[in-house]
């Protein structure tokens, strides 16, 4: 019975050291949220970090700045809802080998 909670202890120690380097890796990519039909662009980072914002000069109209800041909005909330779904893409497939609810895909 030890020398299996052994094992066990050597696979999660394993997927701990996989799971920070893609943690790190994560940082460097990028996903994109758009709004507008392509007018706003909010590029995330894989820490959920917005790392950029995009906007068309056709969308900037001093008259109505409330639909500029909803789309502005909706491009940062996609783009973090895409960079939080490669993350747990990405968390679940090392996960997934341990068969542990809720960790696994």
């Amino acid at each position: 019975m030890a020398k299996g909670m052994s094992g066990m202890m050597k696979r999660v120690q394993r997927m701990q050291k996989k799971m920070m380097q893609i943690q790190e890796a994560m940082a460097d990519r990028r996903v994109e949220g758009t709004a507008g039909g392509g007018m706003v662009t909010a590029v995330v980072d894989g820490k959920l970090n917005v790392v950029e914002i995009r906007i068309d000069p056709a969308v900037v109209d001093a008259e109505d700045v409330e639909m500029l800041e909803d789309l502005v909005l909706a491009a940062v909330n996609q783009g973090q809802q895409k960079a939080q779904e490669m993350v747990n893409q990405e968390m679940g497939q090392i996960a997934g080998g341990l068969n542990i609810p809720g960790l696994g895909p």
